[in-house]
């Protein structure tokens, strides 16, 4: 079975934390998680220098997410190891473009994906003015990508709830799961009262949850405990990885600027950060068969 299909059917509630390179996917995997995240706002920030507004591709993010599946103890087209959700924004396109999309992801080893209703070029979930696609648009694409034979778990995210209400955000992923999603991703529906509504509507399904930064205060969001008795399996944390390194390296440089070096500021040795790109194994790998090549 999928490993994330697996985690999505337990009880549950699993975080997966944003991570972007490997060496922050080894972190994750070091840190005992379960299950990791792979942000279109991230990869279009790294890969574009790009806010989130539809620059993005999915070629960036499968380019990106095969980096990643090897410290995440998989293999291309396996999906194996500690399993990573990708983002897929509106799949890129039309019905032919979101089969691509995903198979294209799974070819590089991810495991699952979330599928957005929002017009192509998109916008970030937290941004206002966003646009969505007809029902039927949307569900042929889930359709399409669950009928598609990857093996990929399927997430069906809407981002009706801050465009239309909440009642439309609920119509919409009853027919996302009706059209074989796996699981529903509500966009904005954060608090406890919305998701209550959205799992008694949708009794069985397994919720994800997206805790951004982009979004407020994280930590004043429902505590998990609660978040699990409404049905809540998945809870995103996207960006905090991401933001926690660009604020280091800032630290970092204005030392530097300072004082001419880093000292004092908090940051990995360099045993460690060999450690995590796998050093030590290589230096290992080599001399063995050095020996045995020498005459």
């Amino acid at each position: 079975m999928n490993p994330l299909a697996a985690l999505l059917r337990g009880s549950d509630l699993v975080d997966a934390p944003g991570v972007y390179d490997a060496p922050t996917a080894a972190l994750a995997v070091a840190a005992g998680h379960r299950a990791v995240h792979l942000s279109g706002a991230v990869c279009s920030a790294l890969a574009l220098g790009l806010p989130d507004l539809g620059y993005l591709h999915g070629t960036h993010v499968a380019e990106r997410a095969a980096g990643l599946v090897p410290a995440l103890g998989g293999t291309p087209g396996a999906a194996a190891g500690v399993p990573l959700l990708a983002d897929a924004d509106t799949g890129y396109g039309n019905v032919p473009h979101t089969v691509w999309t995903a198979r294209r992801y799974a070819a590089v080893g991810v495991s699952g994906l979330h599928l957005e209703d929002q017009v192509q070029p998109k916008r970030c979930g937290h941004l206002p003015g966003k646009t969505l696609i007809d029902l039927p648009m949307a569900a042929a694409k889930i359709r399409a990508v669950a009928e598609a034979g990857t093996g990929l778990v399927v997430v069906a995210r809407t981002d009706a709830y801050t465009v239309t209400g909440l009642a439309d955000a609920i119509d919409r992923a009853r027919a996302y799961v009706a059209a074989g999603a796996d699981a529903v991703f509500v966009e904005g529906a954060d608090t406890l009262d919305a998701l209550a509504e959205v799992h008694a509507a949708l009794p069985g399904v397994p919720l994800v949850v997206n805790r951004s930064e982009a979004g407020g205060d994280t930590a004043a969001t429902p505590s998990r405990e609660d978040l699990a008795a409404t049905g809540v399996r998945l809870l995103l944390h996207p960006v905090a990885g991401v933001l926690a390194a660009l604020h280091a390296a800032a630290q970092a440089y204005a030392a530097i600027g300072r004082q001419g070096h880093a000292a004092g500021v908090p940051r990995l040795t360099w045993p460690q950060f060999t450690a995590l790109v796998g050093q030590d194994d290589a230096l290992a790998l080599d001399a063995r068969y050095a020996q045995e090549t020498t005459p």
